[in-house]
């Protein structure tokens, strides 16, 4: 359930106009809607009512400050995967002990960066890693909490670019190793033991690929306890789909209900790592059609986005909903939705029935509160685009719109030219 509605034929976010934002801050344009973060992460909160539980969002799926302190304001933690997000996280407002850092490249200062801020745990993701925490945390004269990351060769069934569960992925260790690991950790003098972390997948529409990893974790969590380590926290990262096309995703409710069923003995801690699950369907992107064009074999609406914009159908063949800010096209067309980029991957829609755009028409691309302006960049040269946050009555610009002096900050001419 989101609040992008139409009232009286035009598309608003909440209470506010879709027109009337675009019309005084320009597309393209990023538009949230407060409502919708709340209710999400309450959703995924009251899930798990009852037991020991955080809800460590997925800065990477939308690392704006605005929404990181919706979700903080809220109770929430994070989840990290640099420093850049762990200072976002901590510029937002964040408790550095709800903060975990997952990735499978931590630099060394970066890794002293978050010892030195307090963070909860580190999620290790390989061998070599261990050494290095150990190694920084010792430097520091600091104990660094730790999870490994263990991968549990489970198939999520999703697309292959976003499954991270299974032996042929770069995450994790693989648990039939995982022990061998624990008992190793357990010999390094500048970390504490205290979880154990796993994420399979993203945009997962079944709860099974969920209850199998457990069943292999909870085999796991007895092996290292039998080693004598104390472990408080299970981390079951994110992945929880969205309906972004005629998916039927579970419930957080319903997910909620198998994982507790599955974790009510092992008496730890559970961490959530989710992000497209809360902020997926809270955004949309808004462009302007700027030509039509009639070709030989397929006809195209251009617009003023382009993948650097919104690059999930370029990288995924991804499906985003199109709706018009304002009903008053005449009839559909099968189309390409592109945009402005030199490149024969720009498009957001391929060969698609879409509302009959005219020139000046306002597009709306639905569920691209995920993965969209995080993913954006500045290809072509292209200033990014702003973000905008609805609350009620009101919205507020929580990002400007980059300017062209923008594109070359810190950039000087060699002094030998």
């Amino acid at each position: 359930m989101h609040y992008f509605q139409y009232k009286d034929e035009q598309l608003h976010a909440e209470e506010v106009s879709i027109k009337d934002i675009v019309e005084r801050v320009g597309t393209p344009a990023y538009i949230y809607s407060h409502a919708t973060l709340e209710r999400h992460f309450k959703a995924m909160d009251d899930a798990f009512a009852g037991t020991p539980h955080t809800i460590c969002y997925s800065v990477k799926a939308n690392s704006s400050l605005g929404v990181l302190k919706t979700f903080i304001n809220l109770g929430g933690g994070v989840d990290i995967v640099s420093g850049g997000e762990l200072y976002r996280a901590l510029a937002a407002g964040v408790d550095p002990k709800k903060v975990v850092y997952s990735g499978v490249g931590k630099r060394d200062d970066e890794i002293a960066y978050a010892l030195d801020s307090g963070i909860l745990l580190f999620n290790v993701e390989s061998e070599q890693e261990l050494d290095r925490i150990d190694m920084v945390a010792g430097h520091l004269g600091k104990k660094a909490g730790i999870a490994l990351r263990v991968n549990p060769d489970v198939d999520p069934e999703t697309h292959p670019y976003i499954t991270t569960g299974l032996k042929k992925a770069k995450f994790g260790i693989n648990i039939e190793r995982a022990l061998e690991q624990y008992a190793r950790a357990k010999t390094l003098q500048n970390l504490e033991i205290i979880g154990v972390d796993c994420h399979i997948g993203s945009q997962l529409t079944k709860v099974s690929p969920f209850v199998d990893t457990i069943k292999k974790l909870k085999r796991l969590v007895a092996g290292v306890r039998e080693m004598g380590i104390d472990l408080k926290y299970l981390d079951l990262g994110g992945g929880l789909g969205i309906q972004y096309n005629d998916e039927v995703p579970p419930l957080p409710s319903e997910y909620g209900k198998a994982i507790l069923e599955e974790t009510k003995d092992l008496g730890l801690h559970l961490l959530f790592e989710p992000g497209r699950n809360l902020v997926g369907n809270a955004g949309i992107l808004v462009a302007k059609c700027l030509f039509t064009k009639k070709g030989d074999e397929k006809d195209f609406i251009i617009i003023d986005a382009g993948m650097n914009d919104l690059a999930r159908p370029a990288l995924y063949g991804s499906f985003h909903g199109v709706q018009p800010v304002v009903k008053d096209q005449e009839g559909t067309v099968v189309a390409d939705i592109v945009g402005p980029i030199c490149e024969s991957g720009d498009f957001l829609v391929k060969e698609r029935e879409v509302p009959n755009f005219k020139q000046g028409d306002f597009v709306a691309f639905m569920s691209a509160g995920a993965y969209g302006f995080t993913m954006s960049s500045n290809y072509n040269s292209r200033p990014r685009v702003p973000e905008i946050m609805v609350k009620g009555d009101r919205y507020e610009v929580i990002r400007e719109r980059e300017k062209v002096e923008d594109l070359i900050k810190g950039e000087h001419l060699p002094s030998f030219l």
